[in-house]
């Protein structure tokens, strides 16, 4: 078994890093062109659209009982997944 409060501060952590890289994509839309920054712009609010849920996520994880906390889990990990794949194709699709 996982324990409870090492999940939730990797997770966190984890959060704290894709905020970093969504805020690194708007530094670079802030210097593209009209049309990329549209794109762009687009594209990182729907990325900090995930990362709130992401937190909620968090948060319902976080206020779950010790016998309901496992199965709450497996809707973290795929908010988790979700985000992930949305942060790196933005980032790939956006280099510089």
């Amino acid at each position: 078994m996982i324990d409870k409060e090492l999940y939730q501060r990797k997770m966190r952590a984890q959060l704290d890093e894709w905020k970093a890289d969504v805020d690194k994509l708007r530094t670079r839309a802030s210097r593209a062109s009209a049309d990329t920054q549209l794109k762009m712009n687009e594209q990182i609010k729907a990325l900090d659209s995930k990362i709130a849920e992401g937190r909620v996520k968090l948060s319902e994880l976080s206020g779950a009982g010790e016998d309901a906390w496992e199965s709450i889990r497996a809707g973290v990990e795929s908010a988790w997944d979700s985000l992930k794949s949305a942060v790196s194709d933005a980032a790939a699709k956006f280099k510089d």
